[in-house]
């Protein structure tokens, strides 16, 4: 899902109290989440649908209680500042390599969760977490470019390059209709792209370039934004944004169901593009890991899984679900790239402490010009 680092407005914490809960009645009669057989989710927004949720209370006779981020650093804000309690948590692949160096997370029974065999190999033993000991995969997302499709032919711009988010020369003629991510890791990652670096690189002249290509386009774009952008290009107010492959995908779907006289489209750029795969992590402040590796093994069927992907257009890396995804979706290489994109894909890498001072300045930098 959405992948960046960029400190977000924080919700409230939900404290809920859990003790062990037999009966079906008790767990109807404790709607406030007092002595409840409740599992505990720390999730993106929007990335399961209500219907698996209550399928999944029906089959553990527990209920799922969920609380949301919109992006990595606020996941992590939000634990550093004393959240607990989450049995589950869905972090991308950087965020968790943190949450691993802190010893925030246990390690899985994986004899639970014998659904892991459905798992496409490919997308395991990552950099991250090589041996699986706290991760299985989940869904993953790439960052790209999303646009008004009719538009941009007509305005004759090129749609599969980072040069229509960074170039004066095409960005003259969208001023104040192109959005760009509110996050430093995913910004910074796609002018790094662009200048012909990895998204991960951490070499400060380099930082220096991406920053100044960045405060060279800066004038050009209408805002910083990670979600209102969905809506702005479906209703045709935004022409270009820069932001993710599901949320292109629901802004193209929400154009299409509303009528719009136009279509959106997404491509991954050829420089290339941020991979972010996101996993199902047992916090270590978590009651109820028994719940949690049921939740696990329950989300790798290939049914539940592929309602995920039907639902919000993330990328799949259960191969037990491509039977029950919408062809169309499969058929979408913005969403399961082919091997010659994955090859222009890359997942970031987790930063130093002196390396996340040094970008916040940057950032800082950034906006304030």
């Amino acid at each position: 899902m959405k992948l960046g680092y960029t400190l977000m407005g924080l919700f409230c914490l939900l404290i809920i109290a859990l003790t062990g809960c037999t009966s079906e009645d008790q767990v109807a009669g404790n709607l406030s989440g007092k002595n409840g057989n409740i599992l505990r989710l720390f999730n993106w927004n929007n990335y399961i649908s209500q219907q698996t949720i209550e399928r999944f209370e029906q089959t553990c006779q527990c209920r799922v209680t969920q609380d949301y981020y919109s992006d990595n650093e606020e996941l992590l804000a939000k634990l550093a500042a004393g959240a607990t309690g989450y049995d589950l948590l869905v972090p991308t692949g950087d965020a968790m390599d943190t949450l691993i160096h802190q010893g925030a997370l246990n390690v899985l029974d994986k004899s639970q969760i014998p659904n892991l065999k459905n798992i496409d190999p490919s997308y395991l033993g990552t950099v991250f977490d090589p041996d699986n000991r706290y991760s299985v995969p989940y869904a993953y997302t790439t960052t790209l470019i999303g646009f008004n499709r009719e538009k941009l032919a007509e305005l004759n711009l090129p749609t599969d390059s980072w040069a229509i988010i960074f170039e004066p020369e095409y960005l003259k003629k969208i001023k104040g209709r192109i959005t760009v991510l509110d996050s430093q890791r995913e910004l910074m990652a796609a002018a790094l792209k662009y200048l012909g670096y990895s998204a991960s690189d951490t070499d400060e002249n380099h930082w220096q370039q991406a920053k100044a290509l960045i405060i060279r386009a800066k004038p050009y774009w209408a805002a910083f934004s990670n979600t209102s952008y969905i809506r702005e290009l479906a209703i045709g107010n935004l022409w270009v944004a820069h932001g993710y492959s599901n949320d292109m995908y629901q802004a193209a779907l929400d154009a299409k169901k509303t009528g719009r006289r136009f279509s959106v489209d997404f491509v991954i750029p050829r420089e290339g593009a941020v991979l972010s795969l996101d996993s199902m992590v047992l916090h270590h402040s978590g009651h109820r890991p028994d719940l949690a590796h049921r939740f696990i093994n329950f989300m790798l069927e290939g049914k539940n899984s592929a309602e995920l992907t039907n639902l919000t257009g993330s990328g799949n890396p259960n191969l037990a679900a491509r039977p029950y995804i919408h062809p169309e979706i499969i058929a979408n290489h913005a969403i399961f790239p082919d091997t010659a994109q994955l090859s222009r894909l890359e997942m970031l890498h987790d930063i130093n402490h002196t390396q996340r001072r040094l970008l916040s300045r940057i950032w800082t930098e950034i906006k304030l010009r």
